[in-house]
C-alpha cells in the first residue's frame, strides 16, 4: 500500500543543483587539461550512442580525498557512503574583503557543532568561465581553517577552485583538513538559489577504486 505522507513529504522537498556542467573547453586548475567527451559510437551507425570520457579526477564540481594530499591517506572508496551526505551550514562571505578569519566564523559556532559539512559562499562562482575565477577569492586564514578543523564534520565546501589561493606552495589548508579525513567539495555553484542556512547537502563521488577525487553532482535539499 502506497504511503500517501510519504508521497506528499517527496512532492515538497525542494532540491538545488550545485554542480558545474562538465564539458570540453570549461575551467580547470591551472596545470591540468580540460575533459575530453568523444562520440565513439552513434545511433546512425551504430544502433547506439556512447561516449568516451576522459578527464581529471578533480575536474568541475568534485570532492577531494585525504589521499589527493595525505601520504597513506584515505582514498573515497575507504569511506562509508553516508560520509558524503549530511546537515550543512551555508556561510556567506561575499562580504568578507580579504581573507576568511576567525571572527568571521565565531559566530557560526553552534550551527556548526550540530552539522556535517559547512559551506562557503564566497560569490565566486558568478566568475566561473572567465580569468577572474581563479584570481582573489577568499580562503580561510590558517587559524580559522586550524579551528573548523577541530570540529567532528565531514567536510567543506567552496564555491571556489580551491581552498587554498591557487599560488599556493605548500596546500596549508587542504592539509590541515585532509588530515582529519575531511573531505573537501570545490567548484560549487548556485549557493545563492539556497533560501535557508541550513539544509541538508550531498556530495556522491564515482564509485572508483584507489580515489583521491571525484566529480560529484552535489546537491542541497529542503
Amino acid at each position: 500500500m502506497i504511503d500517501l505522507k510519504k508521497e506528499q513529504a517527496v512532492d515538497t522537498m525542494k532540491i538545488f543543483d550545485l554542480t558545474h556542467m562538465i564539458k570540453e573547453q570549461m575551467p580547470v586548475y591551472p596545470g591540468t587539461e580540460p575533459p575530453s567527451l568523444k562520440n565513439t559510437n552513434t545511433i546512425e551507425v551504430d544502433g547506439f550512442a556512447e561516449k568516451l570520457f576522459s578527464m581529471y579526477s578533480h575536474t568541475g564540481t568534485h570532492i577531494d580525498a585525504p589521499k589527493h594530499m595525505v601520504e597513506e591517506g584515505l582514498g573515497l572508496d575507504d569511506f562509508d557512503i553516508s560520509k558524503f551526505v549530511g546537515k550543512a551550514i551555508l556561510i556567506d562571505v561575499t562580504e568578507v574583503s580579504d581573507n576568511i578569519t576567525l571572527p568571521d566564523l565565531i559566530d557560526y559556532e553552534r550551527f556548526i557543532e550540530s552539522c556535517d559539512f559547512v559551506i562557503f559562499y564566497t560569490g565566486w562562482s558568478k566568475y566561473w568561465g572567465t580569468d577572474e575565477y581563479f584570481d582573489n577569492f577568499p580562503v580561510l586564514e590558517h587559524d580559522a581553517a586550524k579551528w573548523l578543523s577541530n570540529f567532528k564534520l565531514k567536510g567543506i565546501g567552496i564555491d571556489a577552485i580551491s581552498i587554498d589561493a591557487v599560488d599556493t606552495v605548500d596546500f596549508q589548508n587542504h592539509h590541515v583538513f585532509l588530515n582529519q579525513n575531511f573531505i573537501i567539495i570545490e567548484n560549487l555553484t548556485n549557493l545563492s538559489e539556497i533560501p535557508e542556512k541550513q539544509f541538508t547537502f550531498s556530495a556522491l563521488p564515482l564509485k572508483t577504486f584507489d580515489a583521491d577525487g571525484s566529480p560529484t553532482r552535489a546537491i542541497a535539499m529542503l
